[in-house]
């Protein structure tokens, strides 16, 4: 765990050290390699940060179970906010592995524009888990290492561009021939107007991108519904339905949790005092059990003790639909079993099961 903690503040020590170099134009040819592992283990870390926090991908509208977390994203956005990374990440390539003498300042200036809009995108994602301060766990900070891992890398390729092109020195006498291109030619040629000239890009590229995103079904707005359209978090404008409290017991988890047309959830249930969604399946191995405490306590205390130990680890491994669907159909043979059991041993076996989590006894 410790390893796992100190590897984010590593890297981001690893690329001040990095950006200090290129302060001093002795830069690491080998960044990349560095700049990889901060995107690799940045994406590790967000999946991992989800599943701590039990995020899922469902929208504010869905009814979540026990501790579920809405999606922090608008899932008919995500298109969008995926597409801007992309782009990102694109200049971030280009600036870093072509040649400078091979790009002309126009796709210099573009790149870092896109770059631009992918940090600033990142920076929203981060508001928006860190400003929300659900339940104020110190855990939410550690989202805040990778903007300004790629903060410092944004600067550093910059930098880096700037010098580059400082070193070299080209003319071409058909744009001196033309005064409009003159004028444009000695603007582009000054490097340090580079971020200041990608600011300004970045509108029309961001409209650009907006006009092809169109075509692929996106809304115009869906750069800022991506982060209104949510709940719970600190950009979110919706209000969604309290969460359904789900009991532990892992079939209990299986009735409510997996799809419906294969669990075939029945009706609502009390267990331990509050609702629980049950099916035929929940109902037969609780009447199973019942009639195995009847009969025999001193086997039911054991094979109790042993589902205490294990079933309640297992439950707690299961977090999506296709988990509890699995569970459902691996616990079909048991299910024979009991209910093979139940007809040998009970004169009304449907109305044991029947009575299962109503509050009343057979």
């Amino acid at each position: 765990m410790i390893l796992l903690l100190s590897i984010p503040i590593f890297l981001t020590i690893w690329e001040i050290a990095l950006f200090i170099r290129e302060l001093k134009k002795n830069p690491f040819d080998e960044s990349w390699a560095i700049d990889a592992l901060v995107f690799i283990f940045g994406a590790i870390y967000a999946r991992l940060y989800g599943v701590y926090k039990w995020i899922t991908w469902e929208d504010w509208n869905v009814q979540l179970v026990n501790a579920e977390r809405h999606a922090p994203i608008y899932t008919d956005s995500l298109f969008t906010v995926v597409v801007i990374f992309i782009i990102a990440f694109a200049g971030y390539v280009l600036l870093q592995r072509k040649e400078l003498t091979k790009m002309p300042p126009l796709v210099v200036v573009h790149s870092i524009s896109a770059m631009y809009l992918g940090m600033i995108q990142l920076i929203v994602y981060t508001i928006q888990i860190v400003g929300a301060k659900i339940d104020n766990d110190p855990l939410d900070y550690s989202v805040i290492v990778l903007p300004v891992c790629c903060g410092i890398i944004t600067a550093r390729t910059i930098l880096r561009k700037i010098h580059e092109w400082k070193e070299q020195n080209t003319t071409n006498d058909k744009i001196l021939e033309n005064k409009i291109l003159r004028v444009a030619d000695k603007i582009l040629r000054k490097a340090d107007l580079w971020p200041v000239l990608a600011f300004l890009l970045m509108f029309p590229l961001l409209g650009i991108l907006i006009m092809i995103l169109i075509l692929f079904g996106q809304a115009p707005d869906s750069i800022i519904k991506a982060w209104t359209e949510t709940s719970e978090w600190a950009l979110s404008t919706k209000q969604s339905p309290p969460n359904l409290h789900v009991d532990e017991h892992y079939l209990c988890t299986v009735a409510a949790g997996g799809h419906r047309k294969i669990v075939k959830p029945i009706r609502k249930g009390i267990r331990h005092g509050h609702e629980v969604i049950v099916n035929r399946q929940l109902c037969i191995a609780n009447a199973f059990e019942e009639v195995l405490q009847e009969k025999t306590p001193r086997a039911h205390r054991l094979i109790r003790g042993f589902y205490d130990k294990y079933g309640f680890p297992v439950a707690k491994l299961i977090r999506h639909k296709w988990s509890a669907d699995i569970v459902y159909f691996l616990m079909k043979p048991l299910e024979w079993i009991f209910l093979i059991v139940l007809y040998s041993t009970d004169v009304h076996p449907e109305n044991r099961i029947a009575v299962q989590y109503t509050g009343y006894k057979k």
